[in-house]
C-alpha cells in the first residue's frame, strides 16, 4: 500500500500477538498433529488478510527505515534476521516476494543457500553462514540456512550421526552469540501438508510457465518425508531457545503463510523499537546558513 496525497492509510487490525499463538517453547513436537490450513488469529478470511497486510505496509517501512538510520546515523548495531525452512513448496520463495517485497530493498539482504560450494565445504557449516548475515541496520533473510546442516544431511546420510547430532547445540551457541550482538533472530517453518505438497507440484507440471521451478528431485525428496518431519521436529525441539525460538507457520493458506510473516516481523520490530537519532547540529543555524545561499 502507498500513501497518496497525504492520505492517512489504515491501521492493522487489532488481533492477539501471533508471537504468543505460533511460538513454540520447547519439548517435544509433533507435526503430524499440527494443522497447516490452521489460520490463528487471522482478521477474517482471505480478503480480510490481504486487506491487513496492506495496512501493515506503511508501518513496516517506516521501522525499517528507522533501524536503518538508526545504524547509519545513530550507530546502533541492532539487525534482524528472518531465517525460513520448509519442505518444498511450502513458500519460502513466496515469502520473499510477497511479504519481503514490502521493504526497501536497499535496506534487505537476501541470500537462498543451496547445497554447500567447494569452498564451503572446506570450512566449518557456520562458516557460509556468517558470510551472509545482515549488517547493523539491516534486515537478513535466509531461504533456507544453517539448518539445513541438520536436516537433509542427516535425512540423506551425507555425514556420520555422531557429526550432525552435535550440531544442535552448536547452533544454539551460535545463535546466541547473535543475539549477543543485537541480531534479532526470527526463525518460521513453514508447515505445508503431504497432501498440499502434492497439489502444488502437480500445479507446477501442469503449467509450462512453471516448469522451470519443477526439479524431479523434488519427487525424491517427497518420498523422504517421514524422515524429513522427524528431521525437523527434531530441530523444532532442540533448537527452540528464549533468545532464537522457532515459530510453526501454518503454510497450506498462501495469504495466511504471509499475513501471519508479516505480523511476526511487525511485532519484532516494533519490540526492537528503533528511533530516529538526532542530529549533532543547531536546526535554526543550518537552516539560515541554508536560505542565505
Amino acid at each position: 500500500m502507498r500513501v497518496v496525497h497525504g492520505a492517512v492509510p489504515p491501521a492493522p487490525a487489532s488481533v492477539p500477538s501471533v508471537r504468543d499463538v505460533l511460538r513454540l517453547h520447547g519439548g517435544a513436537v509433533d507435526l503430524a498433529s499440527a494443522d497447516a490450513r490452521a489460520t490463528p488469529h487471522a482478521p477474517g478470511g482471505k480478503s480480510e488478510a490481504l486487506a491487513d497486510i496492506a495496512a501493515m505496509e506503511p508501518r513496516l517501512a517506516e521501522l525499517q527505515e528507522r533501524l536503518y538510520a538508526q545504524a547509519v546515523a545513530g550507530g546502533s548495531r541492532k539487525r534482524l534476521l528472518l531465517v525460513l525452512q520448509g519442505m518444498d513448496t511450502s513458500g519460502k520463495g513466496g515469502v520473499v516476494k510477497h511479504v519481503i517485497g514490502q521493504f526497501n530493498p536497499s535496506g534487505c539482504h537476501i541470500h537462498a543457500f543451496k547445497a554447500p560450494t567447494r569452498e564451503e565445504s572446506g570450512h566449518p557449516f557456520l562458516w557460509r553462514i556468517r558470510q551472509q548475515l545482515p549488517a547493523p541496520g539491516m534486515i537478513g533473510i535466509f531461504d533456507r540456512s544453517h539448518y539445513e546442516d541438520v536436516l537433509i544431511v542427516r535425512v540423506r546420510e551425507l555425514v556420520a550421526r555422531g557429526v550432525w547430532s552435535r550440531r544442535y547445540a552448536t547452533i544454539n551457541r551460535f545463535e546466541k552469540s547473535l543475539h549477543d550482538e543485537e541480531v534479532t533472530v526470527v526463525k518460521v517453518f513453514l508447515h505445508i501438508s503431504y497432501d498440499e505438497q502434492r497439489e502444488r507440484l502437480l500445479e507446477r507440471l501442469d503449467n509450462p510457465d512453471k516448469h522451470w521451478k519443477f526439479n524431479p528431485g523434488d519427487i525424491d525428496e517427497r518420498a523422504l518425508w517421514p524422515a524429513y518431519q522427524d528431521a525437523y521436529e527434531a530441530v523444532l525441539q532442540k533448537c527452540t531457545t528464549d533468545t532464537a525460538p522457532w515459530y510453526v507457520v501454518p503454510a497450506d493458506r498462501k495469504w495466511y503463510r504471509n499475513w501471519a510473516i508479516s505480523r511476526l516481523l511487525l511485532e519484532h520490530l516494533e519490540e526492537m523499537d528503533p528511533h530516529y537519532p538526532q542530529g549533532h547540529f543547531d536546526v535554526e543555524a543550518e537552516r539560515k546558513r541554508l536560505l542565505e545561499t
